[in-house]
């Protein structure tokens, strides 16, 4: 799937990067999804603190930028599958030095 354009001007790489991965919950949704595909209850009870709508929203735009491929199973209830796309797992590796950044300074 092809990422979709968001409106918009970037001004640096950080700036686009930004804009794909900016909401409190993102970075966390990657990083839940790069253990391994996840149902959606799945998702919300591995990230308490998020609310249905917000999970539901960050999942969609992140599915629009081609980071996350949602998977539709045909059966009964329906299951729906989250996981991430290759553009998903490069942009993991681009926030694992983030991460290590993160853990090195300022956890205590």
């Amino acid at each position: 799937m092809a990422t979709v354009p968001r409106a918009g001007a970037h001004t640096c790489g950080i700036d686009a990067a930004m804009e794909v991965i900016g909401g409190k919950w993102k970075v966390s949704i990657l990083w839940v999804l790069d253990e391994r595909p996840h149902r959606f209850g799945e998702l919300r009870r591995t990230l308490p603190g998020v609310t249905e709508k917000v999970l539901a929203s960050h999942l969609r735009e992140l599915e629009q930028d081609g980071i996350v491929h949602r998977e539709v199973h045909d059966e009964v209830p329906p299951r729906v599958v989250y996981s991430l796309t290759a553009l998903g797992t490069s942009l993991n590796a681009a926030l694992s030095p983030l991460g290590a950044w993160g853990s090195e300074h300022l956890l205590t």
